[in-house]
C-alpha cells in the first residue's frame, strides 16, 4: 500500500469529477463568471468616453459661435443635449448629472474676436469623475485653434496667428483640483456594502441550513414575511456601523467634502443597504450551501462593479452595458453618493436615481419572499 497506484487515483477522480458534475451551480458559476469577465473587459469597458452630453448656451447668434458648435461636435466627444440663452438651465443640467460640460458664449463674441480682443468662452465641467471628461477637453483645446480657420479668411486672415484668437475657460466643477480619491472614495462606499450586505445575508440563511437550525425555526409560527425582516434588520445595523467607518476615513485621512445634507445621505444609504439585502436573502434561497452563496455574491458583485461607473467612466461604455448597468442598484447610489458629497443635491434632484433604487428593491424583496414560501414547502 505505500507505492503510488494510478488505479486508485484514477478511481478518486472519477468519483470526485461525478460529485462536481452534480453540483450545476458551482459548475456553471466556474465557467460563467471567465465568459462574463471576457465580456465585460472585452466590451463594455473603455477609457475614453465619447458623445458626452453638452449644454450649450450661446448669447451671440453669428456665424463664428455657429462654427464653434460644429466643431465642437465634429471632435466626437461632445453631443449637444440642450441649447439656449439662459445659464440657469445649463447649471441645472450640470447639477444633476444630466451634461457632463456646460459651454458658455458670451455677448458679442463675434465682433469681439474680430477686434482682437479674444473674447472668453467659459467651458463648466462636471469634474466629479476627472477620468471622463479629461481626452474631451484635450480636443477641445485643438478645436480652439483650428474651428474658425475657414470664418477668418481674406482680410481676416491676421487672426489666424500661433494662438487662439479667443480664449478658453475651463472651471472643473466639484472637484477643482481634479482629485481621484474625490471620486473613488465615495464609490467605495457603495461597493463595499454591496459586497458584503449580500454576502452576509447569503451565508447567514445557507449557515443555519447546513447547521439543521432552520427546521427548528420554520417549526415556530413565524411568518415568510417575519422571517425575511428579522433577518434582514440586523444587517442593516451592520451597514450603517460599515458606513461609519468608511466615513470617518473618508472625512479624517482623504479630507472628501460633505456639500449636501448628511440626513438626507443616510436615508438614501438606507435604500441602498436594504436592496442589496434582499438579493442576499434570495442568493440565500437558491444556494445549497456556503460556498454557493460566496460564488453568486461574486457573480452579482463583478458586472455591479464594472458598469456602474465606479472603475469606469459610465458613458464610455455601449449602450447595451449601459442598459444592464442601469437596472444594478451600485450604478444609481453612485450618482447619489457623489451628488450629496461633491455638489450638494437635494432630494428633488436625487429623485430620478432614488426611484430606480426603490423598483429594484420592491421587486427583489417579491422574488425573495417566493423563494422563501417555496423553501418552506
Amino acid at each position: 500500500m505505500t507505492r503510488f497506484s494510478w488505479r486508485r487515483m484514477l478511481a478518486v477522480f472519477v468519483k470526485e469529477f461525478q460529485q462536481m458534475m452534480r453540483d450545476r451551480l458551482t459548475f456553471a458559476m466556474a465557467v460563467g463568471i471567465p465568459i462574463l469577465q471576457l465580456v465585460l473587459f472585452g466590451y463594455a469597458i473603455n477609457t475614453d468616453p465619447k458623445g458626452l452630453p453638452t449644454a450649450v448656451v450661446s448669447n451671440d447668434n453669428s456665424v463664428m459661435a455657429r462654427s464653434l458648435v460644429a466643431a465642437l461636435q465634429n471632435t466626437g466627444y461632445f453631443r449637444i443635449i440642450h441649447s439656449g440663452t439662459r445659464e440657469a438651465e445649463g447649471e441645472a443640467l450640470l447639477e444633476t448629472g444630466q451634461a457632463q460640460f456646460l459651454l458658455v458664449i458670451p455677448p458679442g463674441f463675434a465682433q469681439s474676436l474680430l477686434r482682437g480682443e479674444r473674447p472668453a468662452i467659459l467651458l463648466s465641467v462636471d469634474a466629479t469623475d476627472p477620468s471622463a471628461s479629461g481626452n474631451a477637453i484635450a480636443a477641445l483645446n485643438v478645436v480652439a485653434t483650428q474651428a474658425l480657420r475657414h470664418d477668418l479668411g481674406g482680410p481676416l486672415r491676421t487672426l489666424q496667428n500661433a494662438a487662439p484668437p479667443f480664449e478658453l475657460r475651463v472651471h472643473r466643477r466639484y472637484n477643482p483640483e481634479g482629485l481621484s480619491r474625490y471620486n473613488i472614495v465615495p464609490g467605495l462606499i457603495g461597493t463595499i456594502l454591496t459586497m458584503t450586505m449580500v454576502m452576509l445575508t447569503g451565508l447567514g440563511m445557507t449557515r443555519e441550513r447546513e447547521r439543521g437550525t432552520l427546521e427548528n425555526l420554520l417549526a415556530t409560527p413565524v411568518r415568510p414575511s417575519e422571517v425575511m425582516v428579522g433577518k434582514i434588520l440586523p444587517y442593516v445595523v451592520i451597514g450603517y456601523v460599515q458606513l461609519g467607518v468608511i466615513m470617518g476615513v473618508a472625512f479624517l485621512l482623504f479630507e472628501v467634502p460633505m456639500v449636501g445634507s448628511f440626513a438626507l445621505l443616510m436615508a438614501m444609504i438606507g435604500v441602498f443597504i436594504v436592496a442589496n439585502l434582499g438579493v442576499g436573502f434570495t442568493f440565500s434561497t437558491v444556494a445549497r450551501n456556503q460556498l454557493q452563496a460566496v460564488q453568486m455574491t461574486f457573480f452579482f458583485f463583478l458586472p455591479s462593479m464594472l458598469l456602474s461607473g465606479f472603475m469606469f467612466p459610465f458613458r464610455a461604455m455601449p449602450v447595451w452595458a449601459q442598459w444592464i448597468g442601469e437596472v444594478l442598484p451600485l450604478t444609481h447610489f453612485l450618482r447619489i453618493v457623489r451628488g450629496i458629497l461633491l455638489k450638494g443635491n437635494t432630494a428633488a434632484q436625487l429623485l430620478p436615481e432614488l426611484w430606480p433604487m426603490l423598483a429594484f428593491l420592491f421587486v427583489a424583496g417579491v422574488i425573495a419572499l417566493k423563494r422563501y414560501r417555496q423553501t418552506l414547502d
